[in-house]
C-alpha cells in the first residue's frame, strides 16, 4: 500500500510539472534520486507541512512564508549565524550623532529576476527609489500588510528618502536602536513596482525579487520550484558565485509522519523540528540521536530565539481577573515554582530546549538574561507557602482555572495541571483551535493561556515590548501594565550605548519575572534533521533556511 501511495504521488508531482519549459528534466525535479544530484546539476527538497499562504513578502509573517521569500528576494541589511547585522542590498550605511538619520549606501550591480511587467522581459537594476517603494508600501493602508506595525510609530513624516540611484535615508521620530534588525525581516524585501502594480493582489503568485533563486512555478498545495538566480551578485569567500544549487523543491505534505517516511526515503533533504509522535524512535531522553540513526541523519540543534510560556491575563478592570485568584501576584509566582521544568523537559520534550528558569528573554541574546535574571526553580514547599501568604492555607476554597492551550501541547498544559494539582493549584484544561485561541487572547478573553513569542528581529527588545503598557493584544496579551517599567522601557529605547541598554532589558525582564504575568516553561532549540549527503546547511538563532551556500555530494 505504502509503495502505491508513493508511486502516485511521485507520479502527481511529475505531471504536474512536465513541460514547464525548465532547463533541465521536470523528472528530476520530481525524483530526488536518492542525492538530489544528476548531471551535475543540484536540487534541494524539503516539505512544508502548513502550507504556503503566499509568497508577497509584504505578508510574511509566519515561518513558512518566511523560508521562502529568503530564498527569492533580499534585504538591506540580514542577520549572520552570530545575530549580527550585517551588509546585504546595502553595502554600508552611516548614522548621524543623534540617532535618527540612517543613510545606506547601496550595491550597484543587484538585478531584478526577469519578468514580462519589465521591457522585454529583462530584469532591471535594482535603485534606491524601490527600497523608498518597498517600505511605503509596507505602511500603506491599501496594502494591509500584516507587518505594517514594524514601522508603526517610528519612522518620521515622508521618512523614506532616495537621495540618488544608489543613496537612500530612513529618518526616525526618536532613536529606535532595534531598526537594524527590523530591515533585515523578510517583510523588509525589495520589490519592483513595475511587477506589483502589473499583478496586484496577484502578486502572491508572481514573486519577483533579487534573491539566490528565482520563481518558476507554485501549484498550491502540490509543490513549489524556484531556481537558480543566473545574475545574482553575491559570491563566496573564494570568489565564486553563488547560490550553489541549482534549484529548490517545497512538497506539500500535512502530515509529520508522512514528511519523515519521505525523509528516510531519501526523498527530503532535512526535516525541520520532530514530531511527538516518533521523537522517542530518534533521540534518547538527553536529546541525542539514537544508536541506529547515527551516520544515517545528522542531526542540528541550535538556541532558537522563542520562549515558550503560560500567560495570565492581569488586567484588574476585567471581569475574568477581578473573580479569580490569579490577580494576585503570590498566587502567580507559586503556579511558578510549582513546575518542574526540567523534568517536564526531559520527559514530553526529550531535552528540546532548556527550562525557563530565568527571565523571558530567551538564550542567544547579547543581553544575557538567561545568566543574569533570576527566575523560579521547582520549589513547591516555596509555592505552598506563597499560597498560605495569598489567604489560600486550605486551597480546597481556590475555584477551578481553566488553562486554554491547542492541541499540539495539550500534553505540556497535562503536565503542567498535574503538578499544580500537587500544591493544591486545581486546574481544568481546555483544548482549542489555535485560530480561536489567538482571538481570545487578542480580545482579553482568556485568562490563563499557552503562549509563544518568536523573536522578529534579534534583540531583547522585541521581548519587552509586550510588557509595554501602551502596546495593545498583540503583543501585550496579558495587558500588563507596571509604570515603572514603561520608564525603563522608554528609555532603553533611546539608550545609544548597548551595555546600558541590556542593562535596562535584565531590569525590566527581571521586574515582570516578580509580577509574573507569565509562566515562562521553556527556551526553544531550532532541531533540524538533515541527509548526510547535504553540505554547508547551518542553523542560526532565528531559525531562517539558509540554503545559498549549501551543496550536496
Amino acid at each position: 500500500m505504502m509503495n502505491a501511495c508513493r508511486q502516485n504521488n511521485q507520479l502527481l508531482r511529475r505531471n504536474l510539472l512536465f513541460g514547464l519549459g525548465l532547463f533541465f528534466s521536470g523528472c528530476l525535479l520530481l525524483t530526488a534520486c536518492h542525492s538530489g544530484k544528476k548531471d551535475n546539476r543540484q536540487v534541494f527538497y524539503y516539505n512544508e507541512t502548513t502550507g504556503i499562504a503566499t509568497l508577497d513578502p509584504a505578508f510574511a509573517k509566519n515561518q513558512s512564508i518566511m523560508w521562502a521569500i529568503h530564498q527569492l528576494y533580499n534585504t538591506l541589511v540580514e542577520v549572520d549565524s552570530n545575530l549580527n547585522i550585517v551588509p546585504s542590498l546595502a553595502k554600508s550605511w552611516d548614522v548621524n550623532a543623534d540617532r535618527t538619520l540612517y543613510t545606506f549606501h547601496l550595491r550597484n550591480d543587484v538585478f531584478f529576476h526577469d519578468d514580462a511587467a519589465f521591457a522585454g522581459g529583462k530584469g532591471r537594476k535594482m535603485v534606491a527609489a524601490d527600497v523608498v517603494y518597498s517600505f511605503n508600501r509596507i505602511i500603506d493602508p491599501a496594502t494591509a500588510s500584516s507587518g505594517a506595525w514594524v514601522f508603526n510609530g517610528r519612522i518620521a513624516d515622508k521618512g523614506f528618502v532616495a537621495i540618488d540611484d544608489t543613496t537612500m535615508q530612513i529618518k526616525l521620530q526618536r532613536p529606535f536602536h532595534p531598526i537594524m534588525g527590523i530591515l533585515s525581516m523578510q517583510y523588509c524585501s525589495i520589490v519592483p513596482h513595475e511587477v506589483v502594480e502589473k499583478y496586484g493582489k496577484d502578486f502572491r503568485r508572481h514573486p519577483c525579487g533579487t534573491g539566490p533563486f528565482q520563481f518558476k512555478v507554485w501549484q498550491e498545495g502540490e509543490a513549489l520550484v524556484m531556481t537558480k538566480n543566473p545574475r545574482y551578485w553575491e559570491r563566496d569567500e573564494a570568489g565564486k558565485q553563488i547560490p550553489y544549487l541549482d534549484a529548490i523543491q517545497v512538497s506539500f505534505f500535512d502530515n509529520k509522519a508522512t514528511e519523515f517516511l519521505q525523509f528516510r526515503q531519501n526523498q527530503l533533504h532535512f526535516v525541520n523540528d520532530i514530531d511527538p509522535s516518533f521523537k522517542d524512535e530518534i533521540l534518547t531522553k538527553a536529546g541525542e540521536l539514537r544508536e541506529q540513526w547515527k551516520g544515517k541523519i545528522i542531526l542540528q540543534k541550535h538556541s532558537y530565539l522563542a520562549t515558550e510560556y503560560f500567560g495570565i491575563l492581569v488586567d484588574e478592570n476585567n471581569p475574568l481577573v477581578k473573580n479569580s485568584p490569579l490577580r494576585i501576584k503570590a498566587v502567580r509566582q507559586a503556579i511558578n515554582y510549582a513546575i518542574n521544568r526540567k523534568q517536564l523537559m526531559m520527559y514530553l520534550r526529550n531535552s528540546i530546549g532548556t527550562p525557563a528558569e530565568a527571565g523571558f528573554v530567551p538564550e542567544g541574546l547579547p543581553s544575557r538574561n538567561t545568566e543574569l535574571v533570576k527566575g523560579y526553580p521547582y520549589n513547591p514547599a516555596k509555592a505552598l507557602e506563597l499560597l498560605r501568604t495569598a489567604g489560600f492555607a486550605d486551597t480546597k476554597k481556590m475555584p477551578v482555572i481553566k488553562l486554554l492551550t491547542i492541541p499540539i501541547y495539550a500534553d505540556i498544559a497535562s503536565f503542567a495541571a498535574k503538578q499544580l494539582e500537587e500544591v493544591g493549584i486545581n486546574v481544568q484544561v481546555e483544548v482549542v483551535q489555535k485560530s480561536l485561541l489567538l482571538e481570545q487572547t487578542a480580545k482579553s478573553e482568556a485568562l490563563f493561556f499557552r503562549g509563544s513569542w518568536i523573536a522578529d528581529y534579534p534583540d531583547a527588545e522585541n521581548y519587552m515590548a509586550m510588557f509595554y503598557s501602551k502596546n495593545p493584544a498583540p503583543p501585550n496579551y496579558t495587558r500588563y501594565k507596571n509604570p515603572a517599567f514603561d520608564v525603563l522601557y522608554e528609555k532603553a529605547l533611546e539608550e545609544t550605548n548597548d551595555s546600558l541598554r541590556y542593562i535596562l532589558y535584565r531590569q525590566m525582564d527581571q521586574m515582570v519575572i516578580n509580577d509574573a504575568p507569565v509562566v515562562p516553561v521553556w527556551y526553544d532549540m531550532a532541531i533540524h534533521l538533515v541527509s548526510p549527503n547535504v553540505e554547508n546547511m547551518h542553523t542560526n538563532a532565528l531559525n531562517l533556511l539558509e540554503l545559498r551556500k549549501v551543496s550536496i555530494k
